[in-house]
């Protein structure tokens, strides 16, 4: 069973490195949806995944618990962002603006994304309770052709402690 789990863990993260074309970015969600519901015996839930196997492996014998006290949250108008369509070569920019709706400080520890293409900057500070924070991404056209969509792997001090941003478009290719 572990090395099952491995191996889906695994063909998940060659598969986001890839690429960021949309067919892989939706197989690479049906493997972490399935690995979810591996996970939790059963039960359908959102699951987190690190960067390294063994961590992975440790990952998914620990579930996330949900610690006690005050937490932060974050609050989107929406987390994903359609870009529309693009010429090859061009450069999307869009900010994600949040607020912190918990009852704690919020701290994003990281932010990273599906692939090179995509280049997340967010704020370093703690977003106080009832304050806002953003987190930009930048999306690079070049090379790319067809449907995008690339996501954006958010950790903080919230619960769950990861979230998901996402852009979609189509690229034309250059002409």
């Amino acid at each position: 069973m572990k090395t099952i789990k491995f191996n889906l863990i695994l063909a998940g993260l060659i598969i986001a490195a890839a690429s960021c074309d949309s067919v892989l970015e939706s197989r690479v969600s049906e493997l972490e949806r399935r690995m979810a519901k591996l996970e939790n015996g059963g039960a359908t839930a959102s699951s987190s995944f690190n960067a390294t196997p063994t961590a992975n492996a440790s990952a998914a014998a620990q579930p996330e618990v949900k610690p006690d006290g005050p937490l932060p949250e974050f609050s989107f108008a929406s987390e994903t962002f359609d870009f529309g369509t693009v010429s090859a070569g061009q450069v999307v920019e869009h900010t994600f603006t949040f607020t912190n709706t918990g009852e704690a400080p919020l701290i994003i520890q990281s932010a990273s994304a599906s692939c090179g293409c995509t280049v997340p900057s967010y704020s370093k500070d703690p977003v106080p309770v009832g304050g806002t924070g953003e987190i930009a991404v930048r999306f690079d056209s070049k090379g790319k052709k067809g449907n995008q969509a690339p996501t954006v792997t958010v950790t903080a001090n919230t619960y769950p402690k990861v979230m998901k941003l996402r852009l979609k478009g189509s690229v034309n290719a250059a002409g």
